[in-house]
């Protein structure tokens, strides 16, 4: 279930205020018998104020996006690294997906290299599902080229992510090379950044060295 936006409110409160105190400043004008100048231009005044609260709310509103709600994925806490690899290549991936884990939105890490999962990390479905590469991960070893699905919920296509929980939200497929892909999933939707996604290629560049290197 998503967890509701806890800045809804705040970003609401400007909006309330100033259409309280547009009321308030109507009802008291209805109510006064005896007009005078002073409250004239106090009225005046507080209009002012009531349509600018409003104002700042709606442009925070459009500057301040809503956070994506988040899920909880189904699935559990896995670690795997294929013991095949160099003792160096192994440390290089576990720093890698310490690395995206903490320092991104990512839940979910696998990499896809050379025709067999070498590496699953992170909250995945119970049974130790391998990568098995449908249209968009055979797309990205043909072309070298990321995808990113912002929103699984319009994908129906996220049924090849089999190896990822079912409520996936966001997936990042990026290249490592010529023969391999990483493969990263987030519990909310449109939320890797524009930085997390230089981050994620950064990293990307670093196993290709690495991987192609052993």
């Amino acid at each position: 279930m998503a967890k509701p936006d806890q800045n809804q409110v705040i970003r609401q409160l400007p909006v309330a205020a100033g259409m309280l105190s547009g009321i308030l400043l109507f009802a008291n004008r209805m109510v006064t018998t005896d007009l005078t100048e002073t409250q004239s231009r106090s009225d005046a005044v507080g209009v002012i104020i009531s349509a600018l609260l409003i104002l700042v709310g709606l442009l925070w509103d459009r500057i301040q996006p809503k956070i994506p709600g988040s899920v909880e994925l189904l699935g559990k806490e896995q670690f795997y690294l294929d013991t095949s690899l160099p003792a160096s290549c192994r440390t290089e991936l576990a720093w890698a997906s310490h690395s995206l884990l903490n320092n991104t939105v990512t839940q979910a890490v696998l990499l896809y290299w050379d025709g067999k999962t070498v590496l699953r990390r992170g909250i995945l479905p119970e049974g130790a599902l391998d990568v098995v590469p449908g249209a968009i991960v055979s797309r990205i070893l043909s072309n070298h080229k990321a995808v990113y699905l912002v929103d699984t919920s319009k994908y129906p296509g996220k049924i090849e992510f089999g190896y990822l929980p079912e409520n996936i939200q966001g997936i990042i497929c990026q290249p490592i090379g010529k023969k391999g892909v990483l493969i990263l999933g987030a519990n909310a939707p449109r939320s890797y950044t524009q930085l997390d996604e230089s981050w994620i290629g950064a990293i990307a560049q670093k196993l290709t060295h690495v991987m192609d290197n052993n």
